[in-house]
């Protein structure tokens, strides 16, 4: 019995349902690129203003350390995927009702892996809006010196 069911052919998933798996991936992933360049953005540039100024290095030496200090902010962030996840739920984003074996088809795979990949493009260009507070105070900086 088990060797017929095994044998049974599982319909692909409707564009319905990949739809909904695409929306089910890039949402929290929008959440998660959003906070992880805004943190990035905002802590990277005060360290290296910070770090630049106080020991005198050059910018890319402060580059550098903003890139080491980089790799510790994006594990914060990181750490805040799983509230971004919680709080997509609470949104009333559902699971996508699909069998085992649809949601191990290529299809499907391919829907999440884009809507991850353009969830996080679209959070990371929502997160870069601390850019536009900065230029004023690196200029002001750059007169002192």
């Amino acid at each position: 019995i088990l060797a017929s069911l095994e044998k049974l052919e599982v319909a692909p998933p409707s564009p319905g349902q990949l739809r909904h798996v695409f929306f089910h991936n890039a949402l929290p992933f929008v959440g998660f690129g959003f906070l992880d360049n805004a943190i990035m953005i905002a802590a990277g540039t005060q360290i290296e203003l910070s770090i630049g100024v106080v020991l005198g290095i050059s910018t890319m030496a402060g580059k550098y350390c903003w890139l080491q200090n980089g790799l510790f902010l994006f594990s914060c962030s990181s750490s805040l995927a799983g509230y971004v996840e919680a709080l997509a739920s609470r949104l009333g984003l559902s699971i996508p009702d699909l069998t085992p074996k649809q949601a191990d088809m290529w299809q499907t795979r391919l829907s999440a892996h884009l809507g991850k990949a353009i969830g996080v493009t679209i959070g990371c260009i929502l997160g870069m809006f601390p850019l536009l507070f900065f230029g004023d105070e690196e200029e002001k900086l750059e007169e002192k010196n």
